[in-house]
């Protein structure tokens, strides 16, 4: 009450203010009127009071009516509410529901003074979301529970609305499991497709055509045959997640039709998966497919909007017998280089015998054909400077350039030669590639997310032995001005002697003849071993990982805790020599390099080392990879390596 008089006591003293100035006037001017004006005064001021103080009751009494009938509005409205509601104390344990809780929830059974934990134990086991937000299940329905805290005279109380959104979850459910996925299957069938009979062919190709079509039929999909080889399926996300989930089981079914009379036979596959439309659908299964077939075949790619996801892909490149698609590249490469305004050669980081012969091989072509052509090299940081400072006694001497002098180099007509890599971020110079409008890419590498995809020419080929054997094919086909010296084809025999081990690893019918025409072109096998030379100091270090090396699992695994200047050289000369332990399917060589560790991996083919160190972050080959962690010591670096050896052994026993 006094505090709502207290509203009033402006306009009070105003008035009285204003009498008592009147009254004193009316003195002034007329004694007499004075006390008539003293009356008036007094009695407006006793009315006025009166008046506020009747006003004041009147509101009290109103407000109080209206409180009371808002409370049993809001008692009524609670209980009439459209969604359940229960009230719980700060043990909770319900003290109040209204009667749709206790009719949908509570099935008409009264639970007053129960543990909300044994009426509805999903509400009591979560933890509300920052909204007060929970989702539980109850009796066969699936609720969204809002909790709202309310205090008052140190009791608290918790409020639950509970949303019965049953039907809509079970729409939104039924939504996703029937999105379609789309399946391109290619049949791998290249050096099948020249031994075997037709017959067999034939047979074969139904034989793998019934297994896909048994697949996709079984999970209610749709079927299509596209060519004798090709195949195409579309099935719910209800049934893509088995297939996921068994690994693509059919790799392993298609991989044991092969025979020895029959030839080989696996099976790509590319699937998009989680599109918004069909046509994204098919466009994302056929990027998919692309990996899988650059990846060397026998594998299956799924592209999510996450990035790729790839399973299978243990065994090797399928060598196509054929040269038909290198005389294609080879015309196509030597047009480029006739029309360019000059050359630039490029290869990875920290060059290596494979990169830097490809790109000698290629730079004495375009230099034959009359065009400038350098290699863009840091001349510090390499594991070539060997070859060139035999290379520069040949005539090369102002071949070789660092990145920065070859950018200034670049012109509107420059032609950009990419080789031994299709990843950017491990180009030597990124910022040449991005100056460049013309770029074409010569790679063996199995293909991996985020390539680049802008090449005039993009010619890759996983089954080759490294990259110096397409260049060496290549260039036989460049027609007569070019001819391959001997420094040049010593270059390429290193490359190819580096990737392939001394002709031991990775290596087909067409490595050798690569090997064989090198070595009429004049290059000495005897010079070229000279470039595999370390000193004693190196090779003492490659003997120390080589004793320090553990087993685990079949794989040897060593840690080099000094820092050298050639540790890159030393580290993968010692996972060679790991590789010769009986017993010993892969080795791993860890090391301190450039602010993070460094893992070289090897593998004689059982193992696939490339998807152990993809799942690190890395990449390679089946029989050769690498990868980098950043802000790891060597010891974390070594749980890492051994958590993705374990992770796939375990993905090798559920196909």
């Amino acid at each position: 009450m006094k505090q709502n008089l207290q509203l009033y006591r402006p306009v009070v003293l105003v008035l009285i203010g204003a009498l008592v100035l009147v009254t004193a006037i009316s003195a002034v001017v007329s004694p007499s009127w004075a006390y008539l004006v003293i009356g008036v005064a007094v009695a407006a001021v006793l009315y006025t009071l009166f008046y506020v103080l009747r006003a004041d009751r009147i509101l009290a009494n109103y407000l109080t009516s209206l409180g009371h009938a808002v409370g049993e509005m809001q008692h009524e409205g609670v209980q009439r509410l459209p969604v359940p509601v229960l009230v719980a104390d700060d043990n909770q344990e319900i003290v109040w529901y209204n009667a749709l809780c206790l009719e949908r929830v509570f099935s008409g059974e009264e639970v007053y003074g129960q543990p909300v934990s044994a009426v509805v134990p999903d509400l009591a086991a979560q933890e509300p979301d920052a909204e007060g937000r929970l989702l539980i299940s109850h009796q066969g329905r699936q609720y969204t529970a809002f909790q709202l805290p309310v205090e008052k005279d140190s009791t608290r109380l918790s409020v639950y609305y509970l949303i019965d959104d049953t039907d809509l979850k079970n729409y939104a459910a039924e939504y996703f499991l029937s999105r379609p996925s789309v399946l391109f299957f290619v049949v791998d069938t290249d050096d099948l497709g020249q031994s075997a009979k037709e017959s067999d062919r034939s047979s074969l190709y139904l034989q793998v055509e019934s297994l896909v079509e048994s697949m996709i039929t079984q999970l209610n999909g749709m079927f299509c045959r596209l060519d004798k080889d090709r195949y195409i399926g579309i099935v719910e996300e209800r049934h893509m997640a088995g297939i996921v989930e068994r690994r693509f089981e059919i790799l392993d079914q298609v991989r044991a039709l092969s025979g020895n009379e029959r030839g080989t036979v696996s099976l790509s596959i590319g699937v998009g998966r989680d599109a918004d439309t069909f046509l994204e659908g098919d466009q994302s299964a056929r990027q998919a497919l692309d990996m899988s077939l650059g990846r060397g075949g026998d594998q299956a790619s799924v592209k999510t909007q996450n990035g790729y996801d790839f399973y299978g892909g243990i065994s090797k490149g399928i060598e196509k017998r054929t040269k038909v698609k290198t005389r294609i590249v080879a015309n196509a490469l030597s047009e480029l280089i006739e029309t360019s305004s000059n050359v630039i050669l490029m290869g990875h980081k920290f060059a290596d015998l494979d990169s830097l012969g490809a790109c000698v091989g290629l730079l004495s072509a375009a230099r034959q054909m009359g065009k400038k052509a350098v290699v863009a090299i840091d001349l510090e940081r390499n594991l070539v400077h060997s070859l060139i400072e035999r290379l520069g006694q040949c005539g090369y001497a102002d071949a070789f350039v660092n990145p920065s002098d070859a950018l200034s180099l670049v012109e509107p007509g420059t032609l950009l030669i990419i080789v031994d890599t299709h990843i950017k971020h491990v180009l030597e110079s990124p910022a040449i590639y991005d100056a460049c409008k013309q770029v074409v890419v010569i790679d063996h590498h199995r293909r991996m997310v985020g390539y680049i995809d802008d090449a005039v020419i993009f010619y890759h080929e996983p089954y080759a032995s490294s990259t110096c054997e397409m260049v060496t094919e290549l260039v036989q086909y460049f027609g007569e001005p070019v001819h391959m010296g001997r420094a040049e084809a010593e270059a390429l025999l290193a490359g190819i002697m580096l990737d392939t081990k001394n002709f031991v690893i990775k290596t087909g019918v067409r490595t050798f003849e690569a090997a064989a025409y090198l070595r009429r072109m004049g290059a000495d096998t005897v010079e070229v071993r000279k470039f595999f030379s370390s000193s004693m100091e190196a090779f003492q270090r490659r003997a120390r990982l080589v004793s320090s090396a553990e087993i685990y699992r079949g794989c040897a695994i060593s840690l080099n805790t000094t820092l050298s200047g050639d540790i890159k050289v030393v580290a993968s000369q010692a996972a060679d020599e790991l590789l010769g332990i009986s017993n010993v399917d892969a080795s791993f060589v860890l090391y301190e390099y450039d602010g993070g560790i460094n893992i070289s991996a090897r593998s004689m083919g059982k193992l696939n080392v490339q998807v152990i160190m993809e799942s690190l972050g890395g990449g390679g080959h089946l029989t050769m990879a690498a990868a980098q962690l950043t802000d790891l010591s060597i010891e974390d670096a070594r749980q890492r390596l051994l958590e993705a050896i374990d992770q796939y052994y375990q993905n090798e026993k559920t196909k």
